[in-house]
């Protein structure tokens, strides 16, 4: 079965947890006691209905407030395919944890209360999703019980979105009404909403296409690290770990060592139960060469006829996450890009943008927590970079504090 990381988004209250938990508690993914102990804690807070957004929110600060502060990973699997959630924020103070939640994902789920329709955070995330170049986006027009299964508010809202979403860069987008509280159009389809023609929520997740989102043709491998055991079964072994961020390697193709231009070919190919006969993303494999040539850490394997450009200035769309400090123009931070750190330099903020309008702010350079902006960096050594929209992997990095060492910002490629 192929695995689907998705990621759930929306303003707060929108019922993010409560679809979360109604979707796993509809498909049977919760066990006896994690059932047994929401059911208590519903009946000690004196609420109506099953509260199965406690499912997901796990700090003691988000079930006193009824809110999501951080991000929460749950793992579910039907028939069909294996699921990965990342349940993030709504608040506008957490949108670092929204872009840290869907930065891996393949779909986004964009939830919106029929009853104040589309606001400043469901524009927020939408732009965020399509930054991150998420390919499926799911917009879940949800407590249609609240508006009475309204067919005119749903047309409203899919209407106003879709004008908005005509300026996005997101190439799959679906409707869903849906009441996460009661079910409909989660699971199984509503015979409240007759003139959805429409599958429910489970059933697109389960179909969506996600074969084509990764990137086949251009061959890229980071090395992690060198694998030497040392002992005699394997004594002149010497192989390069790593996961495969794009293309396809065989044994006996030429590959080329990146940034250094040694050439080899491939001898061998390891996954963890043995030899494989190819490797493609996201694979975890260990390459073995025919020639002894110097690789380590940070090094990348890519294929002769199409390699990363080689480029020390970088433009950039980032996210800032520091809460204490602010971007500093001229600043010097460390740049992780897939596995190889270097040194880098803010050499210029081009613009700040402006979520609610998508406009670019030219006028203010101070770059703040969760604001995006658009910079240029100059780094002290040549990345092997590909743009974040034709790969994800290497298209990507994240710039650290050079001595706190903690994630300051998260970086999209231009």
């Amino acid at each position: 079965m192929d695995l689907l990381r998705f990621t759930t988004a929306g303003s707060v209250d929108d019922g993010k947890s409560t679809l979360i938990g109604r979707l796993l508690y509809d498909s049977k993914a919760i066990f006896d006691d994690q059932l047994d102990a929401i059911e208590r804690a519903t009946e000690q807070r004196g609420e109506e209905h099953l509260n199965l957004a406690l499912l997901t929110d796990g700090l003691r600060a988000e079930r006193e407030q009824g809110i999501t502060i951080d991000v929460a990973y749950r793992y579910f699997a039907t028939p069909r395919r294996k699921f990965i959630i990342a349940d993030t924020p709504g608040h506008i103070q957490y949108t670092r944890n929204m872009v840290t939640g869907a930065s891996t994902a393949n779909l986004a789920i964009i939830l919106i209360d029929a009853r104040n329709g589309i606001v400043e955070q469901t524009l927020r995330h939408s732009f965020i999703a399509s930054l991150l170049r998420i390919p499926h986006l799911v917009v879940c027009v949800n407590k249609m019980d609240l508006v009475d299964f309204d067919k005119a508010v749903y047309d409203g809202i899919v209407q106003q979105f879709s004008r908005f979403a005509s300026r996005l860069e997101i190439p799959d987008i679906k409707f869903i009404p849906i009441s996460a509280l009661h079910g409909d159009n989660v699971v199984e389809k509503s015979p409240r909403t007759p003139w959805y023609e429409g599958g429910p929520l489970l059933y697109t997740l389960e179909t969506v296409y996600i074969g084509s989102d990764a990137n086949h043709i251009d061959a890229r491998f980071p090395v992690q690290t060198v694998i030497r055991p040392n002992n005699d079964a394997w004594h002149d072994f010497r192989g390069f770990a790593g996961r495969v961020a794009g293309g396809v390697f065989k044994p006996g193709d030429s590959v080329v060592a990146f940034p250094s231009g040694f050439t080899s070919r491939i001898k061998e190919i390891h996954g963890p139960d043995g030899p494989v006969p190819e490797a493609f993303t996201p694979m975890s494999v260990t390459i073995t060469l025919e020639d002894d040539i110097d690789i380590s850490r940070g090094d990348m394997l890519v294929k002769p006829n199409n390699p990363p450009a080689a480029t020390q200035d970088v433009e950039a769309m980032i996210c800032w996450f520091a809460s204490d400090k602010k971007l500093q123009p001229n600043g010097k931070y460390l740049l992780r890009h897939t596995t190889r750190e270097t040194k880098t330099v803010v050499k210029e903020v081009r613009y700040k943008v402006d979520i609610n309008t998508l406009h670019k702010i030219e006028s203010d350079f101070e770059i703040g927590m969760n604001d995006i902006a658009r910079i240029r960096l100059r780094t002290t050594t040549p990345l092997g970079a590909d743009s974040y929209h034709r790969n994800r992997q290497t298209g990507a990095f994240i710039l650290v504090d050079e001595f706190t060492h903690a994630t300051v910002a998260a970086g999209m490629i231009v």
